[in-house]
C-alpha cells in the first residue's frame, strides 16, 4: 500500500476519533459558557480541517521541506494522542452501556434515570467529588499529553542528538598489521528528512574527531530522490578516512517508494544519480563486489552487496559475486544494509564472513537503550535490531542510523556514530 492511501485511511480514522473525543469533552465540560463552547468547537474542527488539508497538499504541492515536516509531525502527534485517549472513552462508554442494560433488564423501584445522558455524565454521584465519566475522560486527556510531550521532546532534542558508541570487535584471524585499527560506521542518513544542515555537520565533525582509519556507510543515503542530497552533499563529502570510506545501497536508494517497482527511465536515472553522489563524495560504493585492504603486505577483505532483505524488501544483493576470489583473505567484513540478511543467507550459506555491518531498523526511533538494556517495538519485527550480535564465529553489528524517517525525531534511540577497535583477541 502506498503512503497516500495510508494517509487517507488515517484521516478518516482521525475524523471519527475527533467526533468521538469532541462529544466526550463537551459532555464533561458542561459548565462552559456558550461563547467558550463555540470557540472550542471552532478551534477543534478548524485545526483538524487544516491538518487534513495540509497533509494532502504536501503530497501534491511543492512545499518547503520544513513546512512539510511541520505538517506531518503535527498530524502524527495528533493521531498518536487521540489513539492514547481512545481506550478511556471506550471504557467509559462500555461502563455506561452496561449500567443502562442492567437497569433495562432489572428496573429499579424508583424513577428510572438514564445514566448515559449528558446531564448524568457531568453530574457527580452522591458523595463523589467527580463523576466516573468525568474522571475517565479527564484521565484520557492527561494520558494523551504523555506522547505529545515525549514525541515533541524527541523532535526538539532527539533528532540530532548524535551519540558515539564505542565497541571492541574481536576477529581472531585479524592480521597483526590491523591490530588496534579504528573503524567508523554510520548508516541511514535519509537526507530527504533533514531540516538543519548545521546540526548534520555537527554529527559529521563528531565522527571525524574520532579519527577513524576507515569508515563504513551501510545504506539509505536518501528517502527517495537523489536530489535530496543537494543541500548535504558538501557536508558528507567531508567524511574521509586514511584507508577509505566504503558504502552500500539501502532499500530507499532505489527510488521504489516514489517510482514504483516497475522499471522506468526516470527510476534508472535516479539510481544512477544516487550512485554518482557516492562517487562525487569520494565514497567507494560496493555493489556486489569486494576490495582488498592491504597494510604491510597483509590483507583483509571488505565486501559490499546491494540491498537484500526478507519480506517485501528488494533482493538485489549477490553474495556469490561479492565473495568471488576472496578465499585467501583471512578476514572478511561485509556491508549489507538489512540485518535480516544475516540470519536468512549469511549464517547458513557464507560461514567465511567474519562480521557483517547493517542499519535499516532505526531502532524504530523509539525505545530505551543503555549499555546493559535495550528495548524497542522494532524487536518484534527484527531479531537483530541494534548493537552487536554473535553466533558461533560470526558477528553482526546493527547501527540504529544517523538520520530519521517519517517521525522527525528520536525518543530513547538516539542517532548513532559507531567506532570499532579491531582486536585479534
Amino acid at each position: 500500500m502506498g503512503r497516500l492511501p495510508v494517509f487517507i485511511f488515517l484521516s478518516v480514522l482521525l475524523l471519527a476519533f475527533d467526533y468521538y473525543c469532541y462529544r466526550a469533552i463537551l459532555s464533561v465540560f458542561k459548565k462552559w459558557k456558550p461563547g467558550t463552547r463555540k470557540l472550542f468547537t471552532i478551534i477543534w474542527w478548524g485545526y483538524t480541517t487544516l491538518l487534513v488539508i495540509g497533509v494532502f497538499t504536501s503530497f501534491y504541492a511543492n512545499l518547503f521541506l520544513s513546512l512539510k515536516s511541520v505538517i506531518l509531525v503535527a498530524y502524527f502527534l495528533t493521531v498518536a494522542c487521540k489513539l492514547v485517549m481512545l481506550p478511556f472513552l471506550v471504557i467509559d462508554d462500555a461502563r455506561r452501556f452496561i449500567i443502562k442494560l442492567s437497569r433495562a433488564v432489572k428496573p429499579s423501584s424508583g424513577p428510572l434515570v438514564d445514566p448515559t445522558t449528558p446531564e448524568t455524565i457531568a453530574k457527580p454521584l452522591p458523595g463523589e467529588p467527580i463523576s466516573r465519566s468525568s474522571f475517565l475522560v479527564k484521565a484520557g486527556l492527561i494520558t494523551a499529553a504523555i506522547p505529545l510531550t515525549s514525541l515533541s521532546w524527541g523532535i526538539a532534542r532527539g533528532a540530532y542528538d548524535y551519540k558515539v558508541k564505542r565497541r571492541t570487535l574481536i576477529l581472531p584471524n585479524l592480521p597483526a598489521s590491523f591490530e588496534g585499527m579504528k573503524l567508523g560506521q554510520i548508516s541511514d542518513i535519509h537526507s530527504g528528512s533533514f531540516y538543519n544542515p548545521r546540526a548534520v555537520l555537527g554529527g559529521v565533525e563528531m565522527l571525524l574527531a574520532e579519527k577513524p582509519d576507515l569508515i563504513f556507510f551501510t545504506g539509505d543515503i536518501v528517502n527517495d530522490m537523489a536530489t535530496e542530497m543537494r543541500d548535504y552533499q558538501d557536508i558528507f563529502s567531508k567524511v574521509k578516512a586514511p584507508l577509505g570510506v566504503y558504502s552500500v545501497l539501502g532499500n530507499h536508494d532505489y527510488g521504489e517508494y516514489h517510482f514504483g517497482k516497475a522499471p522506468s527511465a526516470a527510476k534508472a536515472k535516479n539510481l544512477q544519480d544516487v550512485i554518482k553522489t557516492h562517487q562525487l563524495m569520494g565514497w567507494d560504493l560496493l555493489m556486489n563486489e569486494h576490495r582488498r585492504l592491504k597494510i604491510n603486505g597483509e590483507e583483509i577483505g571488505i565486501l559490499g552487496i546491494e540491498n537484500w532483505g526478507t519480506g517485501r524488501f528488494p533482493k538485489y544483493g549477490r553474495m556469490d559475486l561479492a565473495t568471488k576470489d576472496t578465499g585467501d583473505l583471512p578476514v572478511k567484513l561485509l556491508l549489507s544494509h538489512d540485518p535480516s540478511h544475516w540470519r536468512a543467507e549469511v549464517l547458513p550459506k557464507y560461514p567465511q564472513i567474519d562480521a557483517m555491518f547493517s542499519g535499516h531498523t532505526h531502532g524504530m526511533q523509539f525505545g530505551v537503550r543503555t549499555e546493559d538494556f535495550q528495548w524497542s517495538p522494532v524487536q518484534y519485527i527484527y531479531k537483530e535490531w541494534a548493537g552487536l550480535y554473535q553466533e558461533k564465529s560470526q558477528q553482526l553489528y546493527v547501527n540504529v542510523g544517523y538520520g530519521f524517517l517519517g517521525y522527525p525525531g528520536r525518543v530513547g534511540i538516539l542517532p548513532e556514530i559507531t567506532i570499532f577497535e579491531l582486536k585479534r583477541a
